[in-house]
């Protein structure tokens, strides 16, 4: 059980203490540290949103995290947090990848940016915008369906689109909207699951669909609504899933109001396995993490994650005037905490 705060309102010249409000939660809120975090993104305000982490399967230790600056462009950092690039795209939100290929909504010129990585360089690179027929893409998730790669474009009337992607033999892209579909309020997060061709969308203030991609006339399901009580509480921000071997895994989603994380199974029927935040580390060194929009988790061994890595974004990093950045928690110990290895 997680205790809410004890408040007070003022009626007239009456001041009304209220009674605490206890949370009915199925889980204990478990606490686990980042171990390295990024650079402070420059400028004031809220900038940072939303990562994506390219695995270098050729050299783990290059591999990248992607991270936007929603006013701004893309960042590029290194595992240890450092910065090797900035592309002065515009106010790109989200972006995902898929191997080399990556995706950003782009409010500012109205379209998906879309992304290169150099493997063999580890550099980034802007292969051009396509545009999208409504006004302010939000969110955008990129996945590998039945061997094409598909933008998942998210917006704040509810509604999502599905682009399908075409890359030329001179690097250039160009994509068509395959099916629109529209869910009540509005959305941000998703995540493919291209393996078994579902689509997870976050609706902000409600909770977390999913679609079946293998069904072109099947709708949205839900997967868990804040409502229902396992944790989850606008706004629903950040998906991402952790993928294993056999085909299982989980779904991990930021429940951003109350500065924690929700873990749901990825095979259906998607039942929570836990919940967690992300303290200050032991030793001071890294604080807590608050207010998370985007994040993203993979399972692929890298060097001081070994069981694989979650980034998220961190609203406040200590304090408003410190800046925004990216947090890098180990795997291993959300396992560890939720009890997932068991």
């Amino acid at each position: 059980m997680r205790i809410l705060h004890i408040f007070a309102i003022a009626l007239g010249s009456t001041l009304v203490a209220c009674t605490t409000v206890p949370e009915n939660l199925p889980f204990e809120v478990q606490s686990v540290s980042a171990s390295v975090e990024t650079d402070i993104m420059p400028g004031t305000g809220d900038r940072a949103d939303d990562p994506a982490i390219w695995v270098n399967s050729a050299n783990p230790e290059a591999s990248l995290i992607l991270g936007t600056d929603k006013s701004n462009g893309l960042y590029v950092y290194a595992l240890d947090g450092s910065t090797k690039q900035f592309l002065d795209v515009g106010a790109v939100n989200n972006v995902d990848l898929r191997d080399t290929l990556g995706v950003a909504s782009n409010d500012e010129v109205g379209a998906l940016s879309w992304f290169a990585i150099d493997a063999d360089s580890a550099e980034v690179s802007h292969l051009g915008d396509t545009p999208v027929d409504m006004v302010e893409p939000y969110g955008a998730c990129l996945g590998m369906i039945a061997g094409k790669p598909v933008a998942g474009v998210t917006y704040k009337d509810g509604t999502v689109q599905l682009w399908t992607a075409t890359i030329s033999e001179d690097g250039s892209v160009s994509s068509g909207l395959d099916r629109t579909l529209k869910l009540p309020t509005q959305l941000e997060g998703c995540v493919f699951d291209d393996e078994y061709q579902r689509l997870f969308i976050g609706e902000e203030a409600a909770g977390i669909w999913v679609l079946d991609l293998s069904d072109p006339a099947s709708e949205p399901a839900i997967v868990d609504t804040i409502a229902a009580g396992n944790g989850l509480v606008a706004d629903v921000e950040g998906l991402s899933l952790w993928k294993a071997e056999d085909g299982s895994g989980y779904l991990v989603a930021s429940a951003q109001e109350a500065d924690r994380y929700v873990v749901y199974d990825r095979l259906p029927p998607h039942a929570p396995r836990g919940i967690f935040s992300i303290v200050e580390s032991t030793d001071g060194t890294i604080d807590a993490v608050s207010h998370t929009d985007g994040l993203d988790v993979v399972s692929a061994a890298l060097p001081g994650y070994p069981r694989g890595l979650l980034v998220v974004q961190d609203d406040t990093n200590g304090g408003l005037s410190r800046g925004q950045n990216f947090k890098l928690v180990d795997w291993a110990t959300i396992e560890t905490a939720l009890g997932l290895t068991e």
